[in-house]
């Protein structure tokens, strides 16, 4: 276990608050282990992500992904050329991705151990630039206006871990209809939501009003989640024009954080909506099958 799990979730809030304003890069909190974007620097971590999705969707050969929230590295671009993939997209909201090229010779090892068949001349990368140029890959990091930027109908297979949670609530609407753009007629979404706090695995983050939450003081430091639940999440997919094909859920067995606690709307919400804690959608566009 890391430090901050044994810190209590208002001190990491205050914490946080306090080190955002710091003149500091994103590349020293991650060394101390304050501010991360996943855990996809580690190979095996990256590639089982990538093969869940993966499985689930089963895009066809010759397909073009994206990743929504590479984070930490960008792992998923040589990973789709190895599951034969011919391009990828990898959308972020800032350059948070390693640039030691060293970690991403390391990935190419650990998928030759997995049997998949690498292009030779990947050892002579010098930089990230060879990198994405080899992969076909577009890395890309101003989020919502990166997405616009990326052609109609033009991604087989769209997937996020543990991403959408993150977008700010109200650009999420438009974040889902740019990919509905994107994605083409046969394409497919396989998302992991996780709505729990993100400050210990709770319902902290439900205790503050819709504008204290939603300041541009708070969504800027580090810990912010957009509390859309469970069941609204759900509406919004679909009026971006998507058909939810499938889900799975995770619940907890209990509330975690007392529903007096809660700040409204969500002290009145049920405890079947409240309980909702991890969920993963399988989306595709509307009539796709007609079109």
């Amino acid at each position: 276990m890391k430090i901050t799990d044994y810190i209590p979730w208002w001190v990491k809030i205050a914490s946080k608050v306090v080190l955002s304003r710091l003149p500091a890069s994103y590349y020293l909190w991650k060394k101390l282990s304050l501010f991360e974007h996943g855990s996809m620097q580690r190979p095996a971590y990256a590639y089982s992500i990538f093969k869940q999705h993966f499985d689930r969707i089963q895009p066809p050969a010759g397909f073009t992904s994206l990743e929504l929230g590479p984070g930490d590295s960008l792992f998923s671009a040589i990973i789709t050329k190895a599951f034969g993939g011919s391009s990828s997209y990898l959308v972020d909201t800032g350059n948070y991705a390693t640039k030691d090229v060293e970690s991403y010779k390391v990935m190419i090892g650990f998928l030759q151990d997995k049997g998949l068949a690498v292009d030779p001349t990947w050892t002579n990368w010098q930089s990230v630039s060879d990198v994405l140029d080899s992969c076909s890959a577009h890395y890309l990091t101003s989020g919502l206006s990166s997405l616009k930027s990326i052609p109609d109908n033009s991604v087989d297979f769209v997937f996020s871990q543990a991403v959408l949670e993150h977008i700010r609530k109200n650009e999420f609407l438009d974040m889902m209809k740019e990919l509905r753009r994107i994605i083409k007629n046969t394409g497919y979404c396989s998302h992991t939501i996780d709505l729990k706090d993100h400050l210990g695995g709770n319902l902290n983050n439900l205790r503050f009003t819709e504008g204290i939450w939603e300041s541009d003081f708070m969504v800027r430091s580090g810990f912010y989640t957009n509390r859309i639940r469970y069941s609204e999440m759900l509406d919004l997919f679909q009026k971006a024009n998507f058909q939810i094909q499938s889900i799975e859920t995770k619940r907890w067995e209990k509330l975690p954080t007392a529903r007096g606690n809660l700040a409204l709307p969500f002290k009145n919400m049920t405890d079947e909506e409240l309980m909702v804690a991890e969920f993963v959608a399988i989306l595709k566009p509307v009539d796709f099958e007609l079109l």
